[in-house]
């Protein structure tokens, strides 16, 4: 391997000097090949803190926010400087050779001389008199992935299922984190921000750090206990870790630890076939994100996708699975930490990323489907627990200390009291056939959601009460609908997707399935702004269904957002406990539907299933979709909810934006302080 890494360097080296390759395309080359060897450079001995900024800034800064617009990244640029066809392919290569810094940090010569050995054989094509066809140059990466898919497949598998095995963890536990350099050890994308926040770990008082990891691990373990699985079982957990704020994971290690379960930190997916398919959340430890640059590349899979491509990726999927299954019986399940507070991001459509054909859209759906099966059949959902929690950026602006204090009252709020509340909810709620929604002033929310039919009320509920557990912060109660009934319009004025913010949302309904939908993101543009739904909610399923109705209690996170005017920054993980919310796409019991759940007072949520997930058993393609989108109506544009009975006499639960069931009056307090 080594003799084959520096024959590769050596080629690049002299590319510089090469005035052979065509001219159009010489600068897109050159630029790649200074990054390849720059990044090179960690294989030849072992850097300094101050070298390792340095080449950390140099590396990275051509997908910076400011140089983004003229990187060969970006794909209008590309298209510019390298022609609309074959700027996409040139484009997507571009960002699979940005893993390069992180394997040349961990000294992955294999990974690192593959991606020497590809750019070469491309840029070899380029040597001729005439340009190659985009075919041509789409067959060689095409090779890259599809030759080397099984050993990609089974090492990120690997990395997040085995113990020991993550330097990650290794900074972690032993870095010197006072000095925020140290983020330069991870070989991940640094920015201001990822700085700035370190040093503000820093200077946090020791209780205060203890504070926010019990936080964090206590609902972990919690989780297990709610749901009555046996954490005992287990021996790992997998983590979800924002750089910046490795002082409270340390001290969450420490508790993970006492708590008999080593922690596993695996790096983010670095290369195309091990991205997903349909986005979501980050996975493994990561640094920042330049969130156009993700955006305008999600779907560059779709240059390559295909039958023969997604049944090796399966066959890869399997096989590592059926070797590495002792290892993923023992993961106990995932706990995340997300960050908040990057300015508003409002994305282009551009006409040069790659996008999904319809056959290619059913492919995606099958292989999810299959590998969701594969993974449950490995890590069975009815044995494992998660937890989720978010953090500000420094980026939420200059009052950052005071909403980084606000967010820790928020997520640590006392639970004995919210439980009574929402027992009280819950209590008024399961009276109901079914709940009606109005919207409030210009808002034309109008929904009925059918609930489940309870047989016998002292002992079942179709509502989870939901405290800081697997769901942090505390603050709602949530159910699983019947469809069949259920109708009407959701609208929302601005809501947090993802990264994106949403400019009057609005779906309808009808049988609990999505029949229509639109944003203003795009004035003038109704259809671009159907696909950005499609793309970012959906994840381009089609008539998904309304997975989850809830209303969320956590005024005091509804009254912080307003008071520091961070409202429209806030997560949909805090979002969505600042009033009523939708879930469009699968359960919140998806493929654990058979296993009982109960309340703290002993009563079991029945509601775990719709008419979608009753197929589970004899159409599990039609039973879900691997979708799960929660949609939140704030306080100040809710009219009404109200529990609705057969004989249509009602019990009001809020009315123009405050709580008026008896014994939830406490909520409002926050309210009225805004």
């Amino acid at each position: 391997m080594r003799e084959r890494f520096d024959c590769a360097r050596e080629r690049i080296e002299n590319m510089s000097l090469d005035q052979d390759v065509i001219p159009a395309y010489r600068d897109y080359f050159n630029k790649l090949a200074d990054f390849i060897l720059g990044a090179a450079s960690e294989f030849d001995r072992e850097l300094k803190s101050d070298e390792l900024m340095e080449l950390n800034g140099r590396l990275y800064s051509d997908i910076s926010e400011e140089n983004y617009g003229h990187s060969y990244a970006e794909p209008c640029y590309a298209a510019e400087k390298l022609g609309k066809d074959m700027a996409p392919i040139l484009s997507m290569f571009y960002v699979e050779l940005l893993g390069l810094p992180a394997f040349g940090r961990e000294k992955n010569m294999e990974a690192f001389t593959i991606l020497m050995e590809t750019f070469i054989q491309v840029y070899n094509l380029f040597e001729e008199e005439e340009a190659p066809s985009e075919k041509e140059v789409r067959d060689v990466i095409y090779s890259y992935i599809y030759d080397y898919c099984a050993d990609f497949v089974r090492g990120d598998i690997y990395e997040g299922l085995a113990v020991g095995k993550s330097p990650a963890l290794n900074i972690v536990k032993n870095a010197d984190l006072s000095d925020s350099r140290y983020l330069y050890l991870f070989g991940e994308p640094v920015s201001s921000s990822e700085l700035e926040t370190a040093k503000f770990m820093a200077s946090l008082p020791e209780e205060k750090v203890k504070l926010m990891a019990d936080a964090f691990t206590e609902g972990y373990i919690r989780g297990f206990a709610v749901t009555g699985r046996d954490i005992r079982k287990k021996q790992s957990v997998r983590l979800t870790m924002p750089l910046g704020y490795e002082r409270m994971f340390r001290e969450a290690v420490k508790n993970f630890e006492k708590a008999g379960l080593q922690v596993i930190i695996p790096r983010r997916p670095l290369r195309l076939i091990n991205k997903r398919l349909s986005g979501g959340s980050p996975v493994g430890f990561y640094g920042h994100i330049n969130r156009e640059l993700e955006f305008d590349h999600r779907n560059d899979m779709a240059l390559f996708w295909g039958d023969r491509l997604m049944e090796h990726k399966l066959e890869a999927l399997r096989n590592a699975y059926e070797e590495l299954g002792k290892e993923a019986s023992k993961l106990s399940g995932r706990a995340f930490a997300e960050t908040f507070g990057e300015k508003s991001f409002e994305p282009e459509i551009k006409e040069m990323t790659p996008s999904y054909s319809e056959y290619q859209d059913g492919l995606r759906d099958r292989y999810n489907h299959e590998a969701m099966e594969l993974i449950q059949k490995y890590i069975p959902e009815e044995e494992t627990s998660f937890t989720i929690i978010a953090w500000p950026r420094p980026d939420i602006g200059e009052r950052f200390p005071e909403v980084f204090e606000e967010v820790i009252k928020i997520n640590t709020l006392p639970e004995a009291r919210y439980r009574l509340i929402q027992e009280r909810l819950i209590e008024a709620l399961d009276e109901a056939e079914h709940i009606e929604i109005k919207g409030l002033g210009e808002n034309d929310t109008d929904m009925k959601v059918f609930l489940h039919e309870l047989k016998d009320r002292d002992r079942e509920t179709c509502f989870e009460n939901c405290l800081a557990d697997v769901n942090i912060p505390l603050g709602e109660v949530f159910t699983s609908p019947v469809l069949k009934g259920t109708e009407g319009r959701l609208k929302v004025s601005l809501v947090y997707i993802g990264d994106i913010l949403f400019k009057d949302l609005t779906i309808d309904f009808k049988d609990g399935r999505v029949a229509d939908y639109s944003c203003e993101n795009f004035p003038g543009d109704r259809q671009a702004g159907r696909k950005l739904i499609e793309d970012i909610i959906f994840k381009n399923k089609k008539e998904l269904p309304l997975g989850e109705f809830a209303i969320g209690t956590n005024t005091t996170a509804y009254a912080a957002g307003r008071r520091l005017g961070i409202t429209d920054k806030l997560p949909i993980l805090i979002a969505e406990k600042m009033g009523p919310h939708f879930a469009v796409g699968d359960t919140c019991y998806s493929h654990a539907e058979d296993f009982k759940v109960y309340n703290p007072d002993g009563k079991e949520i029945i509601a775990r299933s719709n008419e979608c997930a009753d197929l589970r058993e004899e159409s599990p393609d039609k039973a879900y979709f691997n979708v799960h989108c929660d949609i939140t109506l704030p306080y100040d544009e809710t009219g009404l909810i109200a529990a609705v009975r057969k004989d249509g006499s009602k019990t009001e639960i809020i009315r123009d934006g405050y709580f008026v069931l008896p014994g939830t009056e406490e909520l409002n307090i926050p309210l009225k302080e805004i």
